[in-house]
C-alpha cells in the first residue's frame, strides 16, 4: 500500500486523491465526446464534472461524517480534512440533485445529460476506487486465502483496526487481535473490474437505446447491482437482515432504475 506518493516541498500527493482525479478526468472525456454525439454543447462536460466534483466530494464527506459521527466529535478538524473518507452515495445524490437543478436552470433536459454522462461516470467510479485499494483505508474485504489476497498493514486503517468490531473474525485470531498483515479481498479492485464490465455494456448500448433517460435507469441498475454484490466481501456493519447498510441503499438504487426503465418503455409504448 502506499497512501503518500511522494512530496514537494510543503505539498504531498496522496494516492486516493490522484486516483479520485484521474477518475474525473476519465469520466469527462467520456462525457465530452457522448455529448458531442447526442448535440449537446461540448463545454457542457466541462461544467457538469466541476459541479459533480465540489458537489460529490462534499456529499461523499458529508455523509462519511454522519456515519460515523462519534469519531468526527472526538477529533473534528481531523476528520473533516482527511484524505480519504467519503462515501460514494452520498456524493453522488448531492451531485445528482445539483446538476438536476443546475439542468433546470439552463432549460436542459436533465435525462439527457444524465444519459451522456452514465458511461463515464461507470468507468471514472471504479477508477477513483482504485484510490482506496492503493490508501488501504478500511474499503477493502475479509480475510481471505486467495492467491491475490492483499497486504493491507501500510495503509492508512489496517486490519488490526478494521475488523475491530467484526467479532466473527477477531475471534479466529489469537487474542482477539487481527494481524495487520493479514491477506484481505481487494474489494476497490473487484469494483474496477465489474465496473470496467458495465462500463463496456452503456458504451455499447447507447447507441441503440435511444428512449430519454433510459440509459441511465440502466446504469442505476448495474450500479446498484455492483455495490449490492461486492458489500458481501466488504468489513461495513451489517444493519437488516444480514444486510449492510450500503447493500439496502444499492438495492434501492437499483430498483428506481428498475421502476424508471420499464415506466419509460410505456411511455414510449403509448406515444408510438
Amino acid at each position: 500500500m502506499c497512501p503518500i506518493l511522494f512530496k514537494v516541498g510543503p505539498f504531498t500527493v496522496y494516492s486516493y486523491g490522484l486516483m479520485l482525479a484521474t477518475g474525473f478526468i476519465v469520466a469527462s472525456m467520456l462525457m465530452t465526446r457522448e455529448y458531442k454525439r447526442r448535440r449537446l454543447d461540448p463545454n457542457l462536460a466541462g461544467t457538469i464534472t466541476l459541479i459533480a466534483l465540489v458537489a460529490g466530494v462534499a456529499g461523499s464527506k458529508l455523509l462519511y461524517l454522519l456515519e460515523h459521527w462519534s469519531h468526527f466529535v472526538a477529533d473534528p478538524a481531523g476528520m473533516a480534512f482527511s484524505p480519504g473518507g467519503l462515501s460514494f452515495f452520498g456524493g453522488f445524490f448531492l451531485a445528482t440533485a445539483s446538476i438536476y437543478l443546475y439542468a433546470r436552470s439552463k432549460k436542459i433536459s436533465f435525462l439527457t445529460i444524465a444519459d451522456g454522462t452514465s458511461p463515464g461516470l461507470m468507468l471514472g467510479y471504479g477508477i477513483a476506487r482504485l484510490g482506496c485499494h492503493f490508501a488501504g483505508d478500511g474499503d477493502y474485504g475479509f480475510p481471505t486465502s486467495l492467491p491475490w489476497g492483499t497486504n493491507y498493514s501500510g495503509g492508512t486503517f489496517p486490519p488490526s483496526e478494521a475488523f475491530r468490531n467484526f467479532p466473527e473474525i477477531t475471534s479466529q485470531f489469537p487474542g482477539g487481535i487481527v494481524p495487520d498483515n493479514t491477506l484481505c479481498h481487494p474489494t476497490p479492485v473487484y469494483e474496477l473490474l465489474i465496473c470496467a464490465l458495465f462500463f463496456g455494456l452503456l458504451w455499447r448500448y447507447r447507441t441503440s437505446i435511444v428512449e430519454n433517460g433510459k440509459l441511465f435507469m440502466l446504469y442505476l441498475m448495474l450500479a446498484g447491482v455492483e455495490r449490492f454484490s461486492v458489500e458481501f466481501l466488504r468489513i461495513n456493519p451489517r444493519v437488516f437482515l444480514g444486510l449492510s447498510e450500503y447493500q439496502l441503499v444499492a438495492a434501492g438504487v437499483a430498483l428506481v432504475g428498475v421502476v424508471g426503465w420499464f415506466m419509460m418503455g410505456k411511455k414510449t409504448a403509448a406515444q408510438s
